[in-house]
């Protein structure tokens, strides 16, 4: 496979400074996208992924029930583990079971696979500072083996700032729908991720020290632009992509 095509895209931010300062659409998290349900028991990061990966389907007209899925999340549920741990402390030492359940990484794409009916494959991913990289890898090693399409889902809450102060911040979603090879009217053409250090703006660079996933700006900047240059585009500090246009 010499690429794989951009179909659709979305990107989801609830705060509003952050969201305006982008050069690129993003809104605020839509909660309607979760099933009553499952809403009240939903975390801000299920409600982030959930947001991104509807908006995502729609823009590229897709069912999700139709699409393997990758959530990719460098810290998944972790204001649900935060709390966990901390009720883990007290005298009693008593804790939810269902906060418990919806402790592990694979809460969002559970959780998303029930409420669009989708059976089709799931995976879910962490990889630190390369989550976004390795997540568009694993989007493309799954195309290249299997074909078709697929959703990928890029996301990440606060972080309680008891772990990491100044970083993990702000809370951004993304998603992306992806087919295997030139598709005709895709939006681009993304070749295979490789290692190698790619050069991104200061500011940019300072974001996404700050919260990782935000690795994906550049990507979703591109994709929104009428830029028709084949460039290299910075996914983590040591992996990046080429985009082009066909």
């Amino acid at each position: 496979m010499e690429s794989m095509s951009l179909l659709g895209f979305a990107a989801c931010a609830p705060d509003a400074e952050f969201r305006a300062s982008l050069p690129f659409a993003v809104f605020d998290i839509n909660r309607e996208t979760i099933p009553p349900l499952l809403r009240r028991r939903s975390s801000r990061a299920m409600q982030l992924a959930f947001s991104a990966a509807t908006a995502a389907c729609d823009s590229a007209q897709r069912s999700p029930s139709m699409l393997p899925c990758i959530f990719a999340s460098v810290a998944g549920e972790i204001q649900t583990t935060d709390l966990l741990c901390t009720e883990l402390v007290k005298p009693d030492g008593a804790i939810s079971p269902s906060a418990f359940h919806n402790s592990v990484q694979n809460t969002a794409a559970g959780y998303w696979s029930i409420a669009q009916q989708c059976t089709q494959p799931a995976s879910a991913l962490a990889a630190g500072a390369d989550t976004f990289a390795m997540a568009l890898l694993e989007a493309w090693c799954q195309l290249a083996c299997q074909g078709g399409e697929l959703l990928l889902v890029c996301y990440d809450e606060n972080w309680p700032a008891i772990l990491d102060p100044n970083r993990g911040e702000p809370a951004f979603s993304c998603a992306f729908v992806f087919a295997a090879g030139a598709v005709a009217g895709s939006i681009i053409q993304i070749g295979r991720p490789q290692s190698g250090a790619a050069t991104l703006p200061a500011d940019w660079a300072a974001l996404v020290d700050k919260m990782p996933i935000l690795a994906a700006m550049p990507l979703l900047e591109l994709a929104n632009s009428a830029d028709s240059r084949a460039q290299l585009v910075f996914i983590s500090s040591t992996w990046q992509v080429e985009v082009r246009r066909r």
